[in-house]
């Protein structure tokens, strides 16, 4: 069934698919296709940094927002190779991706680390958009919600959020992603509940925005939209070619 909700988000995290060429042309061909998007969407592309600065200007030219994949915590100095919070903001960015599973996964990023990476996003006047999600081992081991529980807590506890800053938190587990099997609609709506409810307690007032990442394709993201607490998708690989991205969008009417 098409999804019927009033806005739906649709982010695009081209991680290191692309070189600098295939990101400019692929940013281009999404720009000509705009006037077919469903009013209902709100997209961001997340591309990867070298190309980051020509794809922020052919996309925010026809109102589709852009982000970082990453972000480091301090503003400025002697770290080679990072690139802070305030750089994203400068180069036109509105959103940065923070705790994404393959940055703790592969890159052994910490809960700690997450937050401070939020709290400096938070500073540089962008949106967070905080990554959480279980392994395979854990999901074995009963303990996807005490893991999720940890990592939003761990996030948001004490947190002091901006008045009229989006919240945005991407449900993604680990176990699902780039392999093709994809969360159970069902299940994938339980996990949404809980987060919508830790977040009503660590930040209330604000209104949370729930994504859903996982080997999410045309053929499936259908689904996860229709569940009432999923307010879009994170997506990935499929993000990454015009036909399956166009698939995805063309599901919202």
């Amino acid at each position: 069934m098409p999804n019927k909700k009033d806005l739906v988000y649709l982010f695009a995290n081209w991680k290191m698919y692309l070189d600098y060429d295939e990101s400019n042309i692929l940013a281009n061909a999404i720009a000509n296709e705009t006037s077919n998007f469903s009013k209902k969407i709100k997209m961001a592309v997340f591309p990867g940094a070298l190309a980051l600065y020509p794809v922020v200007q052919v996309l925010n030219d026809v109102g589709i927002e852009s982000g970082a994949q990453n972000i480091y915590w301090v503003d400025k100095g002697g770290y080679t190779g990072e690139i802070s919070a305030q750089m994203y903001k400068g180069a036109g960015c509105k959103y940065a991706l923070v705790g994404h599973s393959e940055r703790r996964h592969i890159f052994n990023e910490t809960n700690h680390d997450v937050r401070q990476k939020i709290e400096a996003v938070l500073v540089a006047d962008l949106t967070p958009v905080l990554c959480v999600g279980e392994t395979s081992d854990e999901r074995e081991k009963n303990k996807t919600e005490e893991v999720v529980e940890i990592q939003i807590r761990a996030a948001f506890q004490n947190i002091v959020w901006p008045e009229n800053r989006e919240l945005v938190v991407a449900y993604e587990p680990v176990w699902a992603i780039g392999t093709g099997k994809a969360c159970d609609p069902i299940e994938a709506q339980k996990m949404h509940a809980l987060i919508k409810k830790l977040l009503s307690v660590l930040v209330p007032g604000a209104n949370p925005v729930l994504l859903y990442g996982g080997s999410v394709r045309p053929e499936n993201v259908g689904e996860y939209l229709d569940k009432p607490n999923i307010d879009g998708a994170l997506v990935g690989g499929a993000s990454t070619k015009l036909d399956s991205w166009m698939g995805i969008i063309n599901r919202v009417k």
